[in-house]
């Protein structure tokens, strides 16, 4: 499950470094090149809620192997792509086919903890956060080591031997439904099974709410990637979807996403928005940074990618020190402290800066790197209703991908004439705000003092 857990990650950031030598080897300028990095976020944010739920009905064996079979395929496509709209539908397919493996091991993760009888242990939740952590901040050091072996088409080929190994894996370990497995009753009123077969309430899949969600998701990100007045249409369509979804929902008795459960949940709406403003400030440095270092500071995408190195080590150095400590307010409040030093670190960069400068940024922040996406976890395992757990899972990995596109925007917004010194500065004030903002729904959110152990 953790090997699955990783490839989306790992997706997401090794792509950091590969921009800019696809964008020349196929004569594509950064405004186009950003769709594959779009690309990937829309699908995933699409669908690992959708898929999500499809795992809480029907059990996480299947989803995962069909999944991490498009993985492959996707990466088979990518590596022999021969145009960029070829390389952004590989993309995509990247995105879909990653998006079940998080969602499972949540569900699988909870089933365990009832089947059992106990809370399931720190180290599970752990290992999942810290190896997405630690590969989402190796990504750009793995990304530019592929670059400089085989070019950017590895990055997409690596993706072959990482899907046959979750493949073999998942059929030999995944528990298998089985018909004898007697349903249970959740909290809210629906059929679930601990062998991962649906009772006959979860049997009716809410395609109508699942299509309204996809529109509104898409519309709302394709605006956020080049918000323009001319496209006042996107936020309109969001709206009506949204609009439309939230009247369907909240009529159906089986609904994709609870809006009754959820909107009564204020605790778990608090650790969507932390997600999001966590994930902005650390998309935003990541590419946003990297880009920088291989224009404003004139790296190779490999040098670039070994300038990133303390990021990686200090995130997993921070998670393995903490990992096995819940401890979510704290995490949180010093997670957002650090990125407000990192912040204003950055203000301070210029083109001649030393390495061991650019170096020390990334070393600081790799810190909150390895405090945010823990501490949300864990908070969303216990406030989250275990039905939908995974639902509930692909949604907190939704809010990321918002605030990656979010990011993704803020950075087209400030190197709109090329990665200079001058929009590294305007983009570290706009981080800036978000990680003080992140501060201060932390602080007065009084529910994390209050967080225990769920008992099966």
């Amino acid at each position: 499950m953790v090997l699955g857990s990783v490839l989306n990650p790992v997706n997401s950031s090794m792509i950091a470094v590969a921009l800019v030598p696809i964008g020349s080897a196929l004569g594509a300028p950064p405004s186009q090149t950003a769709w594959l990095v779009s690309g990937l976020y829309l699908a995933t944010a699409v669908g690992q809620p959708v898929i999500g739920r499809l795992v809480d009905m029907f059990g996480p064996r299947r989803l995962y192997l069909i999944g991490t079979a498009m993985v492959g395929v996707a990466g088979l496509l990518g590596s022999l792509a021969p145009n960029l709209g070829a390389l952004v539908a590989a993309r995509v397919l990247l995105g879909l086919g990653t998006s079940a493996a998080y969602p499972a091991a949540m569900h699988l993760t909870r089933r365990e903890a009832e089947r059992t009888g106990r809370d399931s242990p720190a180290g599970v939740l752990t290992a999942l956060a810290v190896s997405a952590q630690t590969v989402s901040v190796v990504g750009p050091t793995l990304g530019g080591l592929l670059i400089g072996l085989g070019g950017w088409r590895t990055i997409f080929l690596v993706n072959v031997p990482l899907s046959l190994a979750c493949l073999v894996l998942g059929a030999l370990r995944l528990p298998k439904a089985t018909k004898a497995t007697k349903a249970t009753k959740a909290t809210d009123g629906t059929a679930v099974t601990g062998g991962g077969v649906p009772g006959p309430a979860a049997r009716g899949i809410d395609l109508p709410g699942m299509a309204l969600f996809a529109a509104l998701l898409v519309a709302l990100m394709v605006f956020l990637m080049k918000p323009r007045a001319e496209d006042w249409y996107l936020p309109v369509l969001a709206l009506l979807a949204g609009a439309a979804f939230a009247r369907r929902e909240l009529r159906v008795p089986e609904p994709f996403i609870d809006l009754r459960v959820l909107g009564g949940n204020g605790p778990l709406l608090a650790t969507f928005l932390r997600q999001f403003l966590s994930y902005t400030t650390a998309y935003a440095f990541l590419y946003g940074f990297t880009q920088w270092l291989e224009e404003g500071r004139g790296l190779h995408a490999a040098a670039a990618g070994l300038v990133l190195l303390p990021l990686s080590l200090s995130g997993l150095l921070v998670s393995a020190i903490t990992g096995r400590r819940e401890a979510v307010r704290g995490k949180l409040v010093v997670g957002s402290l650090v990125q407000i030093a990192g912040c204003t670190a950055m203000l301070t960069l210029q083109a001649g800066s030393a390495m061991w400068l650019l170096a020390a940024v990334g070393a600081l922040m790799g810190v909150p790197q390895g405090l945010n996406g823990l501490a949300n976890q864990n908070a969303l395992y216990r406030q989250a209703d275990p039905a939908r757990i995974a639902s509930a899972a692909g949604l907190l990995r939704t809010f990321m991908y918002l605030g990656a596109m979010a990011a993704s925007a803020a950075d087209a917004a400030f190197f709109t004439h090329g990665a200079d010194t001058g929009g590294l500065h305007h983009l570290s004030l706009f981080m800036l705000a978000g990680a003080v903002l992140l501060l201060a729904v932390t602080v007065i959110d009084r529910s994390l003092g209050t967080l225990t152990p769920r008992k099966a």
